[in-house]
C-alpha cells in the first residue's frame, strides 16, 4: 500500500472510530444528565488528556486522550472517591438500579440509533439495492413446485410491494410467520404477470433463518459474466505469469470456459496447484501457467490468482435497482435493517461459540480500517454503509453479558433486581477479571486473523 492510501486509509478509520465512540460515550453522558448524575469527564480515549477543557455549570471535563481506541464517560461515585454530603443525590450509585441499567444501556442503544440515522438518511437518498429477479429453482423445491421459471422477477408478496431482494427476504419471513403458504406475484421476460403459490410448510416457522428464499429454492439470478479480466493485483500470481487486463479465459486446465464464474471456481478449488490458462489477446491464442496463492477464508484453503473481471455498466444495471422511500417508509425500513442486521451478528457470535462458524469471522482493528479505506474510496454512500454495520457490531457487542462490557454491567443490575441488593463486591471483582480475560482473549484472536490476512493478501 502506498503512503498515500495508508494515510487516506488511517484517515477514514480515524473518523469512523472518532464518531462511533463518541456517540457511545455521549449516549451514556446523556442518560447519566437526564437522571441528574454529575458527570466528571467526557474522554475520546484512555490514558494522560491530549486536550482538556472544563465546561458548563458543573465543570464537566471534556478530553482527548492519548489511546484512542475506545473512550468513558466519569461520573460522580463514592466507590471511585470522596463525595461531598451536599452532592450525594447526583452520585451514580446512590440512584436506583433503573437509573443505573438506563445509563449503562444507552450507550450500546446510541449506536443502534445511529445506524438507523444513517440508513434512513441512505434510504431517503437513494442506495443500490439487489433487485429481486430470480434464477431457475432447484429441483424439489417450493420454488419448482410454484412454477417459478428462470428470469422472473418477484414484485409484490402477499401482496406488498418490493423494490429489493432484501425486501422481499423480509417480507417472507413476515408471511411464512403468519401462514403456511406464500403468494408471490412475479413478471416473467415477457412481462406477463402472474401469481405463484409458494407452500413453506415444510419450513420451521418457528425460526426463518436468513437464508430462508435460499430454502424455498429463491436463488437470486446472474446473468453470464465474460470470462475477461478486468484489473490484475500488482505482485500476485496472475501478474508474475503475465496475465494482463483486457485478456479472455478460452480454457482453464484444459477445460473450456465459457463465464467468469467458472473461471473463479476453478481457481478456488486449486489452492497452490499449477494451472494452465488459455486466453486470447488481441485476438492472438496464448497459453501460460500460473499457481493460485494458497490463502485460507471461512476455515478452507482456497486458491487466489489476483485478478477482478471486467466491469460491465450494463450487467451491473441489469442486476442492480435504486431503492428510495419517503421519510416515513424510510424510517421504518431503517430500523428494520438495523434489527436484522444486530439478529444476524448475534446469530454469528452464537456460531462461533457453539463451533458452527470458524473464529476467522473474527475481525481486529487492521481489517476494520482496510475496510474503512476501501468504502470511503467508493463514496460517502458506502462509507456511510460501513459506518452503520460497525455502530451496529458495536452495539451488540456492548450488550453481550461480559463483564467489563456494558452488557456485563446490565447483568450484574438484573441479578440486583432478583436477589433484591446488589451483589458483594468480591463476586463483581471476580466477573471483571473474567471479563477483562475473555476481551484479551477475543482482541488477540482479532489481531491473529488481521495479521493472517496481511500475510496472506
Amino acid at each position: 500500500m502506498s503512503p498515500g492510501n495508508l494515510a487516506f486509509t488511517l484517515a477514514a478509520f480515524a473518523l469512523a472510530l472518532g464518531i462511533l465512540i463518541i456517540v457511545h460515550e455521549f449516549g451514556h453522558y446523556v442518560a447519566a444528565r437526564a437522571i441528574g448524575v454529575k458527570v466528571l469527564r467526557f474522554s475520546l480515549g484512555f490514558g494522560r488528556p491530549l486536550w482538556l477543557k472544563r465546561l458548563g455549570r458543573d465543570r464537566t471535563e471534556w478530553a482527548i486522550a492519548a489511546f484512542p481506541l475506545g473512550g468513558y464517560v466519569k461520573m460522580l461515585d463514592e466507590r471511585e472517591g470522596p463525595v461531598a454530603a451536599h452532592e450525594l443525590p447526583r452520585a451514580f450509585n446512590r440512584q436506583s438500579v433503573g437509573k443505573r441499567f438506563l445509563v449503562v444501556a444507552a450507550g450500546p442503544l446510541a449506536n443502534l440509533l445511529l445506524a438507523i440515522l444513517i440508513y434512513w438518511l441512505l434510504f431517503m437518498h437513494g442506495t443500490a439495492a439487489l433487485r429481486p429477479l430470480l434464477a431457475a429453482p432447484p429441483a424439489a423445491t417450493a420454488a419448482a413446485a410454484a412454477g417459478l421459471k428462470d428470469g422472473d422477477a418477484v414484485r409484490a408478496v402477499d401482496g406488498k410491494r418490493v423494490m429489493s431482494w432484501e425486501e422481499m427476504r423480509w417480507e417472507l419471513i413476515q408471511s411464512v410467520l403468519a401462514h403456511p403458504v406464500v403468494t408471490l406475484e412475479v413478471e416473467n421476460r415477457q412481462h406477463e404477470i402472474a401469481l405463484r403459490r409458494l407452500d413453506t410448510g415444510a419450513l420451521n416457522a418457528a425460526d426463518p433463518a436468513p437464508d430462508l428464499p435460499q430454502r424455498l429454492g429463491l436463488v437470486p439470478y446472474r446473468p453470464p459474466l465474460p470470462p475477461v479480466v478486468g484489473e490484475v493485483t500488482k505482485a500476485s500470481a496472475a501478474e508474475e505469469a503475465g496475465i494482463r487486463a483486457g485478456d479472455r479465459f478460452t480454457a482453464v486446465a484444459g477445460q473450456p470456459v465459457s463465464d467468469w464464474r467458472e473461471v473463479a471456481a476453478m481457481i478456488r478449488a486449486s489452492p497452490g496447484r499449477l494451472l494452465k490458462f488459455d486466453l486470447l489477446r488481441q485476438g492472438q491464442r496464448i497459453a501460460l501457467q500460473a499457481r493460485p496463492a494458497a490463502v485460507e477464508e471461512g476455515g478452507r484453503r482456497i486458491g487466489r490468482l489476483g485478478i477482478m473481471a471486467q466491469d460491465d455498466p450494463s450487467l451491473r444495471a441489469q442486476m442492480l435497482t435504486t431503492v428510495r422511500y419517503d421519510a416515513l417508509p424510510a424510517l421504518g425500513h431503517a430500523t428494520r435493517q438495523t434489527w436484522s442486521t444486530s439478529v444476524l451478528s448475534l446469530r454469528m457470535i452464537g456460531r462461533m461459540i457453539s463451533g458452527e462458524a470458524s473464529w476467522k469471522n473474527l475481525s481486529g482493528p487492521v481489517t476494520i480500517a482496510d475496510y474503512a479505506g476501501q468504502s470511503a474510496r467508493l463514496g460517502w454512500s458506502h462509507y456511510l454503509s460501513f459506518l452503520a454495520l460497525i455502530s451496529i457490531s458495536l452495539g451488540v457487542l456492548n450488550l453481550l453479558p461480559i463483564p467489563i462490557l456494558d452488557g456485563g454491567h446490565l447483568l450484574y443490575y438484573m441479578a440486583e433486581i432478583i436477589k433484591g441488593g446488589p451483589l458483594p463486591e468480591r463476586v463483581m471483582e471476580i466477573g471483571q477479571q473474567i471479563g477483562l480475560g475473555l476481551l484479551i482473549m477475543l482482541m488477540a484472536f482479532a489481531f491473529y486473523n488481521d495479521i493472517n490476512r496481511l500475510v496472506s493478501g
